[in-house]
């Protein structure tokens, strides 16, 4: 029987989730207590707030990250681990409704998160288990399709990473005939996703940085010349406050809260698999994603579990079976594994925004704010934390841009939100079930 853990802090460890179970390290850092000071606080020990803070500690700032339970305990640390280019917005649709200018501009920077990701595991030895390639899969002709007018419109921005993946040569890939083709996207990839947020954790710490675990933030004081911040047992004053709790940043911040909904997604973690099995399913051991609305998206882990994922609850509420609600899909790409047990499951919050376009702006002169990566948080985290580092050390050229970009709120505000988007989601499906 699988394991499984809901979403609520409790005592502030880890869900029980494979990659709690197989990270690096436990080391607990000691929580908020009595009065600070810093030059930057960072309320949020995920992606955000540890690439936020790695890139002002590397430049020479005194920085302390607040987080409310452990380092990676929202999405950074129970995500699928896949390293997936571009905002969940494509590029034709940012074109559409705000230009050619964003559009270019955010072509330039759709491949950085990656690079970043890379870099920081090179320069640290970070070890995440980090492999190269992902695979995006169809199930019909109209996907494919969509992934040949997806290929030409990067193509058309000068990315050229990318190449189709016909019928007769996606089983090079994964071992399943569910599939019309696919695409590959050789600048993809996939890790351990807990153990990149620890080992960056580790890293903000070698560069002098502090983390407070432990130091939920119960307000936040940012129309103070110096903003602060103020825990159960301590407060931190800063001359610059960034928030990044994304979809675990609650009500502490009204005017962000709004902004965006909490979804949950769902992975589980198989049995180890023997050698030859492994290799049967993922045969180049990439990762793979389809493309339908609702999607599923799978990997091998590096001790050969299958790592399935899918399923999507809007308000971030969890199943009360996981397992069950993942199984039948994991059964149908691969009927291999239907004897094969399922030892953890787990559910997590991303923060969605409507227009599927991340937000990052300012409050004040001196608060800032980034979230609503809506799925898509692994790559755009990391991109956006070096962006807010550039702002603080006096360069807003990139991110006056993503301000500038009008947020859209769910229609019919926080009471009706949760049934519109379902709704949006029955439309969807239905058309990728029929392949409309």
């Amino acid at each position: 029987m699988a394991v499984t853990q809901k979403n609520y802090a409790g005592d502030g460890a880890h869900t029980t989730s494979y990659y709690a179970a197989s990270a690096n390290t436990r080391t607990l850092r000691a929580p908020l207590i009595g009065d600070q000071k810093f030059d930057v606080c960072v309320v949020g020990a995920g992606y955000s707030g540890l690439s936020t803070a790695l890139h002002l500690a590397e430049k020479g700032y005194q920085v302390a990250i607040v987080e409310g339970a452990r380092i990676g305990w929202g999405a950074s640390g129970r995500n699928g681990g896949q390293v997936v280019n571009g905002l969940n917005a494509s590029l034709q649709t940012i074109d559409r409704r705000y230009g050619k200018d964003t559009a270019n501009f955010v072509a330039g920077l759709v491949m950085e998160g990656g690079d970043i990701i890379r870099e920081r595991v090179a320069t640290y030895g970070i070890e995440c288990d980090l492999k190269p390639t992902n695979v995006f899969t169809a199930y019909t002709s109209a996907h494919m399709k969509e992934l040949e007018e997806r290929l030409a419109l990067w193509r058309g921005y000068g990315i050229e990473t990318q190449e189709m993946i016909g019928p007769d040569k996606i089983q090079n890939y994964v071992g399943s005939d569910v599939y019309a083709g696919g695409m590959i996207d050789h600048a993809g990839g996939h890790m351990h996703p807990l153990n990149l947020a620890l080992g960056e954790a580790d890293a903000f710490e070698k560069n002098g940085g502090t983390i407070f675990e432990m130091s939920m933030v119960r307000s936040v004081n940012s129309d103070a010349k110096e903003p602060v911040i103020t825990t159960d047992t301590g407060t931190i004053t800063c001359k610059t406050l960034v928030l990044c709790g994304n979809a675990y940043l609650g009500h502490v911040v009204p005017g962000l809260t709004s902004r965006v909904m909490p979804v949950s997604t769902q992975v589980m973690a198989t049995e180890q698999l023997d050698d030859d099995l492994a290799k049967r399913l993922l045969p180049t051991d990439t990762c793979i994603e389809d493309i339908r609305y609702i999607l599923d998206y799978y990997r091998l882990s590096a001790d050969n579990r299958l790592l399935f994922g899918g399923g999507t609850v809007y308000g971030g509420a969890d199943p009360k079976n996981i397992e069950a609600k993942l199984r039948k899909n994991m059964d149908k790409v691969f009927p291999e594994l239907r004897d094969k047990k399922v030892e953890y499951a787990w559910s997590g919050n991303f923060a969605l925004s409507f227009s599927r376009v991340p937000q990052m702006g300012r409050l004040n002169d001196n608060t800032y704010f980034a979230h609503g990566y809506s799925g898509h948080g692994i790559t755009g985290s990391h991109t956006f934390g070096r962006i807010l580092a550039e702002a603080i050390d006096g360069d807003r050229t990139r991110l006056d841009v993503f301000a500038n970009v009008p947020w859209i709120p769910f229609p019919g505000g926080r009471m009706f939100r949760v049934p519109y988007s379902v709704i949006g989601s029955w439309y969807y499906g239905f058309k990728d079930r029929f392949g409309l």
